[in-house]
């Protein structure tokens, strides 16, 4: 009966697929004790196991790759303009610039390819390469403009200017644009309600800032109940929103 069993011959080496990947780990070593020394034409002197205990110097595999400079084709946020020629590493020049096909290497024919036109040069569309960075932070946050409950108050630009800066954000007066429509208080029917303001970054770029007003006194007794976290809750608006906004 056991001759009858056909036995399959297994194969494993044939029908299994390896991958050999390249793998670059070159160490640098330096020997700890020097080795005994012997004249010249004679045989050398046998060495010892202490010998033969290196130091590491250098792993090539961990060691910090030199930046990479690149031209830019078009403008890159937080980056830089067409034409420029940026250094920066090479994990990110790779992922982020080479890939998506946003830049070239560096050569003296990209240089002359990717330079600015005289046409280009003059229609400015972004004073820097982090001006369109700060536009995106201002828009995506709510404002917390807090004001006198106690005292009469007419909202001005340093109103806004002193939240900004509280919120970590430097800005000049000038910069700021309010809306047209006069706001005044103290007015607890205005408590937690939006309206927009716009500021101006480097005279070019415009950025639409939602602010919330909120009521502040001095005296603890009168102080109304802190709001945790003011931005995640539903408000309404204060002003039209359509309304056309005064600059400063």
């Amino acid at each position: 009966m056991l001759k009858n069993i056909y036995v399959t011959p297994l194969n494993l080496l044939k029908s299994a697929t390896s991958l050999q990947l390249q793998v670059r780990t070159t160490f640098v070593l330096k020997r700890k004790y020097d080795p005994p020394l012997h004249k010249t034409n004679e045989k050398p002197r046998r060495m010892r196991a202490k010998n033969f205990i290196y130091e590491l110097v250098e792993d090539t595999l961990v060691k910090k790759r030199p930046n990479m400079e690149v031209v830019l084709k078009t403008f890159v946020e937080g980056v830089g303009d067409k034409g420029d020629v940026v250094s920066m590493k090479p994990h990110f020049v790779y992922n982020k610039l080479l890939l998506p096909g946003l830049a070239a290497y560096k050569t003296p024919e990209n240089v002359a390819k990717y330079a600015k036109t005289e046409a280009e040069r003059s229609a400015v569309k972004h004073s820097s390469a982090y001006a369109q960075r700060t536009v995106n932070m201002l828009e995506s946050i709510v404002l917390a403009v807090v004001m006198n409950k106690d005292e009469p108050w007419e909202l001005e630009p340093w109103h806004i200017k002193a939240s900004l800066r509280k919120a970590g954000f430097h800005c000049r007066e000038e910069c700021i644009a309010l809306p047209k429509e006069r706001i005044v208080g103290p007015d607890l029917k205005k408590e937690n309600k939006d309206f927009y303001c716009t500021v101006t970054i480097n005279k070019l770029e415009r950025a639409r800032l939602k602010c919330r007003l909120h009521h502040w006194s001095t005296d603890p007794s009168e102080r109304l109940p802190y709001v945790l976290e003011h931005w995640k809750l539903q408000s309404e608006p204060l002003l039209d929103v359509s309304a056309p906004e005064k600059s400063a």
